[in-house]
């Protein structure tokens, strides 16, 4: 079964002091947040390269045909889902904006 972990939170490090309580200033919690974003986007390129490297290596014959297509599946699968949630985040932001208005 093929699953994608960017954005799992149970694949990301917590401190046990952020699960105790919340983050102290809207700074920190900004913080936390880029520093997540930041992750889930080093993951998306990481099975960019893992797919390109599979795809060098299917050309050797070191892997096989499948084995290429999953990986690179996977990374498209990725890159569709961090476009999709840029584009919420871009709209949240738009909706935002109006209603300060």
């Amino acid at each position: 079964m093929i699953q994608n972990t960017m954005f799992n939170p149970g694949s990301l490090p917590l401190q046990a002091s952020s699960l105790a309580k919340p983050a102290a200033t809207p700074s920190d919690s900004i913080q936390q947040f880029g520093a997540y974003l930041q992750e889930a986007i080093q993951s998306v390129s990481a099975q960019e390269k893992s797919a390109r490297l599979m795809s060098d290596k299917m050309i050797t014959g070191q892997v096989s045909v499948d084995q290429t297509m999953i990986s690179a599946q996977q990374a498209l699968l990725s890159v569709q889902l961090t476009t999709q949630v840029r584009n919420k985040v871009v709209e949240a932001y738009q909706e935002i904006m109006r209603t300060q208005m």
